[in-house]
């Protein structure tokens, strides 16, 4: 028993149609467009300050974020001043060193409270994250 479509596969075809294979592949394009467009990095907001005589910091860090709104975060959640003592006591025994992360519009107070909370605790190395002025 041979059946026409399987006599024209044999034979040869002369044309084949791609109209649907195309249709598939603009639609799966376009869907993985629309969902990877709203997915959201989450973290915390920062706007560093400039500064022309910045360098490139490559040794692992603890960093200590401070929002504009004076809010210190270590690893996307937020520290109260004791939690930041009993963490830097922690860093200066593993003898880590601290990357403090701060907004342009945060208080310059905050950050310093930090520095010198940070020298208290006998850590060695101190950077301050800047962008780099063009």
């Amino acid at each position: 028993m041979h059946f026409r479509r399987h006599m024209e596969l044999e034979h040869g075809l002369k044309q084949i149609d791609i109209a649907p294979l195309i249709d598939m592949v603009f639609q799966l394009l376009i869907f993985f467009m629309l969902t990877s467009s709203f997915v959201m990095q989450p973290g915390i907001k920062v706007n560093l300050p400039k500064a022309v005589t910045s360098e490139t910091v490559k040794s692992e860090n603890v960093e200590i974020l401070v929002s504009a709104e004076n809010v210190t975060y270590v690893e996307g959640r937020v520290f109260t001043l004791q939690e930041l003592k009993a963490l830097l006591k922690e860093a200066a025994k593993r003898n880590q060193s601290i990357l403090i992360k701060s907004d342009k519009r945060a208080s310059l107070g905050r950050v310093v409270e930090i520095w010198d909370m940070c020298r208290d605790m006998g850590v060695g190395q101190i950077s301050i994250a800047t962008n780099q002025e063009e």
